[in-house]
């Protein structure tokens, strides 16, 4: 039982890490639109990135707990 509560707790991490890829994804793509649209909004620019710079440390973090440690 215990092995089946790593493997779900496992498979929660994985969905959550592929939530947030994909939504650093959508704000690289927001940025890049918000950009190409000229000089306008640099404080939403400004927030979008904070925000993506959030996400790319949580995804660096999920990604260390999913990935065994290697004792070499």
């Amino acid at each position: 039982m215990g092995d089946r509560t790593s493997s779900d707790s496992t498979a929660a991490l994985e969905a959550e890490l592929e939530r947030l890829r994909q939504e650093h994804r959508d704000l690289d793509a927001a940025i890049d639109a918000l950009m190409a649209a000229g000089p306008g909004d640099q404080l939403q620019i400004q927030r979008l990135k904070k925000r993506k710079l959030l996400l790319r440390d949580r995804i660096a973090f999920l990604d260390d707990m999913l990935t065994p440690d290697i004792i070499a």
